[in-house]
C-alpha cells in the first residue's frame, strides 16, 4: 500500500481478546514492546478501558498519541462495540468505545480484532502481493476479515468480514451469534469440543481432540477433518462472492499441525476457479496490533 509504508507505524496498539488484553509500542513498523495480562470476560467495558489505559501508560503513551484499538465484537461506524457471540464478552451492549477512549487516551481507531488482523496481513503480511485477500482465524471461534484492493471492507453496522457466522452444510447446532449451522458451530473450538461431548468425549477441549487425532484415534480425526471441510467450503465460498487470489489461515487451531493440509485436501474437490492460494498467516500474534494502528494511521492520511 503506497500510501502507508510500514516503516510509517509509529504509535501504540491494544488487543482486547476472549483470553488476554495485549499492548504495544510500536516503532517504524516494529514491535518495540509488549505488555499482556488476562482478560476478565465478565468485566464491564469500564473496567476493561482501565485495564487498557494502564497497559498503554506502563508502555509510555501519552494523551494523542497515535492510538490502534483492536477489540473481539463488532465496531459500528460510530465507534459503538457490540457483542456478537454473546458467550464471549456478555457485557459489551453497545459501548461507546471509541469516544470512551477518546476522552481517556486521545482520538483511537476501534476495529474488530480479526479484521485488524487482516488488514495487517494484507498490507504487510501474507497477502501483500494479494490483489482479493481473506484472513481467516479458527480459534475458540471463526472469524476473519477481507482485504480487497489493499482496502479493508467494512459496514456501517460493523458486521463485514464476521465469516464464521455464515451457514455450512456440515454443521446443524446452534451457534454464539444466535443463528444455526454455521461454520463458527463445527469448526471452532467451542464447536470442536461440542462435538467430542456428542461422540463421548465429555471434557475433551480442542487441544485433547487434536491430541487424539495425533494418538490414531479415528473419532479425534473425524471431528477434525469435519472442521477442516467446513472451513474449505466457506473459503470456496468467499472465493465465489469475492474472487479471492489468497487466503491465509490464523489462530490456534487454523495454524495447528496438519490443519491447513486437511484444509487444502477438502479444498480439492472444489473446482480449481474456486481453490485460492491457501497459506499459513506470518505475523502471528503482533498482526491485530499493527493492523490496529495501520488502521488509525490510514484514517488520519485520509
Amino acid at each position: 500500500m503506497k500510501d502507508l509504508p510500514r516503516t510509517d507505524l509509529t504509535g501504540f496498539a491494544a488487543d482486547l481478546g476472549g483470553t488476554k488484553i495485549a499492548a504495544a509500542r510500536i516503532e517504524q513498523g516494529a514491535i518495540v514492546e509488549r505488555l499482556q495480562t488476562q482478560t476478565d470476560a465478565a468485566a464491564d467495558p469500564k473496567a476493561q478501558i482501565v485495564v487498557i489505559r494502564g497497559l498503554l501508560e506502563r508502555l509510555g503513551h501519552t494523551t494523542g498519541a497515535p492510538l490502534g484499538v483492536a477489540v473481539t465484537g463488532r465496531v459500528d461506524s460510530a465507534g459503538a462495540w457490540h457483542a456478537v457471540n454473546r458467550g464471549t464478552l456478555p457485557a459489551i451492549l453497545g459501548f461507546p468505545l471509541e469516544h470512551r477512549l477518546a476522552g481517556d487516551l486521545g482520538a483511537a481507531t476501534c476495529l474488530n480484532d480479526a479484521a485488524a488482523a487482516a488488514f495487517a496481513e494484507g498490507l504487510f503480511g501474507a497477502g501483500s502481493s494479494s490483489d482479493s485477500f481473506a484472513y481467516l482465524t479458527v480459534s475458540t471461534g471463526v472469524g476473519g476479515g477481507l482485504v480487497i484492493a489493499n482496502r479493508l471492507i467494512s459496514s456501517a453496522n460493523g458486521l463485514a468480514g464476521h465469516v464464521g457466522f455464515v451457514s455450512s452444510p456440515h454443521a446443524s447446532g446452534p451457534c454464539g451469534s444466535g443463528r444455526r449451522a454455521t461454520v463458527e458451530s463445527i469448526a471452532g473450538g467451542r464447536g470442536i469440543a461440542a462435538a467430542a461431548a456428542a461422540a463421548g468425549h465429555d471434557g475433551a477441549d480442542a487441544r485433547a481432540v487434536f491430541a487424539a487425532a495425533a494418538d490414531g484415534q479415528d473419532w479425534a480425526e473425524q471431528i477434525i477433518a469435519i472442521s477442516a471441510k467446513a472451513v474449505a467450503t466457506l473459503i470456496g465460498d468467499l472465493a465465489a462472492i469475492l474472487g479471492l487470489d489468497t487466503v491465509a489461515m490464523g489462530g490456534s487451531i487454523g495454524l495447528a499441525p496438519g490443519y491447513i493440509d486437511r484444509i487444502r485436501d477438502a479444498l480439492s474437490d472444489e473446482p480449481k476457479l474456486f481453490r485460492p492460494h491457501l497459506v499459513a498467516a506470518e505475523l502471528g500474534h503482533d498482526a491485530p496490533l499493527i493492523g490496529a494502528l495501520a488502521a488509525h494511521l490510514r484514517k488520519e492520511i485520509l
